[in-house]
């Protein structure tokens, strides 16, 4: 369980692949998107979805766990490109500094180094237990076909080389026994 707030942050049991796909609609209606320059319809935060399943096998005696984490993050936007200003500011240099800090997780990794600061954003305090440890991890990053976007592209780009250097091991399967 998490130790920090995160507002809006939500864990809801569901029963069926309904309850799940109705609980996708309402987070869906919550996201925020807003106008800026460079986009008309700019994601304003990160959206996580983690999915936990626990599998019974009544034969075996055991539960299986399992967990899948489904992350859309907002853009990085040039602040000077997106002429923001006011609130829509305040949410550009929030989302930079989140996604510098998830960059410097990877980076990290990467290197294997002794520590990874998990904890210098809410969005990478999150995202430890899917990035550290046990756990396997699939990237997709996306870019704009405009050419006035080029250097943000490059620059996703490069950020996704650089995720693909990273090694997180090899998962291990969570099965504990029934008593």
């Amino acid at each position: 369980m998490y130790c920090f707030f995160v507002k809006g942050m939500k864990e809801i049991e569901v029963q069926s692949v309904e309850d799940l796909k109705m609980l996708i609609t309402i987070g869906e209606k919550q996201r925020t998107v807003a106008s800026t320059v460079m986009n008309t319809n700019s994601s304003r935060s990160h959206l996580i979805l983690t999915i936990s399943v626990d599998g019974e096998n009544p034969t075996a005696n055991v539960v299986t766990h399992g967990k899948l984490t489904l992350v859309d993050l907002a853009g990085s936007e040039r602040i000077s490109k997106t002429e923001a200003s006011g609130h829509r500011l305040v949410e550009a240099a929030a989302i930079n500094k989140s996604l510098t800090a998830l960059g410097q997780v990877f980076t990290c990794l990467r290197n294997n180094s002794l520590h990874i600061p998990y904890r210098n954003s809410k969005l990478t305090h999150l995202l430890q237990p899917s990035l550290g440890g046990d756990a396997k991890a699939c990237v997709f990053v996306n870019i704009s076909p405009l050419e006035t976007n080029l250097a943000e592209s490059l620059s996703t780009l490069e950020f996704g080389q650089n995720i693909r250097q990273v090694e997180l091991g090899k998962a291990t399967k969570q099965i504990t026994k029934i008593t």
